[in-house]
């Protein structure tokens, strides 16, 4: 059956995008496109909310149109299509890994890790569960999580991954409500020696936390001296953003 080019082409390129967020010359070599076709086909995506482009980095991603069309697709993978683009702005402002998790019972599960250029970096946990408790992500999403699911988080046995590790029922709760207030989580070398995380809630359309934005990395330059509060400011406003996206009605407010 013959196909409409201009159809073919404009799914080759958002299927090139589904993989993450690209600039014009990288989605023409990876389409095998002209770059002046592929420019045109962006433009007109943009224009129909197919696409959009990151002003800070001029890379193009999958826009909100598809992300509703989509909506029947798996969560996981329409929320990393959605946070992609956020997370490689996020790297760029604050020099460090960046990721993307999803609370999975008493642990969280990484959807998606950037990383930053430095010559020493951090492990990427992408597809790996870590307990929630000794994660910064993990604590946040515990925090706003119903009621019944953080009783019953508290009331279980919690493995010390490290000295650091706090696993006292009644100083986990205190934590979470601290959390709560704050809008975000540090954790430091709980997990593991060496390495510091902070993460922020990522909220849906009825105001529940589906995901957390983290950044991490190794605990001798991150945070920076001085640097936490800016570091954590950074990461709820990218948080914000995806869930403003997601046309989130509960707002975090920073130092709240």
């Amino acid at each position: 059956m013959p196909t409409v080019q201009s159809v073919d082409r404009a799914f080759a390129v958002l299927q090139c995008l589904a993989s993450g967020a690209a600039g014009v010359s990288e989605i023409a070599e990876r389409t095998e496109l002209p770059k002046s076709t592929v420019s045109r086909l962006l433009g007109t995506l943009v224009e129909l909310g197919a696409v959009e482009r990151s002003e800070v980095l001029g890379v193009y991603g999958l826009g909100e149109l598809i992300i509703e069309l989509s909506a029947s697709a798996s969560p996981g993978r329409n929320l990393v299509s959605l946070v992609h683009p956020h997370l490689v702005e996020l790297v760029e402002q604050i020099d460090e890994a960046a990721g993307l998790g999803v609370l999975d019972g008493g642990q969280v599960y990484y959807l998606d890790q950037v990383d930053s250029n430095h010559e020493v970096q951090v492990r990427d946990w992408t597809g790996e569960s870590v307990d929630a408790h000794v994660v910064s992500s993990g604590l946040v999403l515990m925090a706003y999580a119903p009621e019944d699911v953080r009783t019953a988080f508290v009331s279980q046995p919690l493995e010390a991954w490290t000295e650091a590790s706090i696993t006292d029922p009644a100083l986990i709760s205190r934590r979470l409500d601290e959390i709560r207030r704050a809008g975000f989580a540090w954790v430091y070398e709980e997990m593991s020696e060496g390495l510091n995380s902070v993460a922020a809630p990522i909220f849906n359309p009825a105001g529940m936390a589906i995901g957390a934005v983290h950044a991490h990395g190794p605990s001798y330059r991150f945070p920076t001296p001085g640097g936490a509060a800016s570091v954590a400011a950074s990461v709820v406003e990218t948080a914000q953003r995806i869930s403003e996206r997601l046309d989130g009605r509960h707002r975090v407010r920073f130092g709240t």
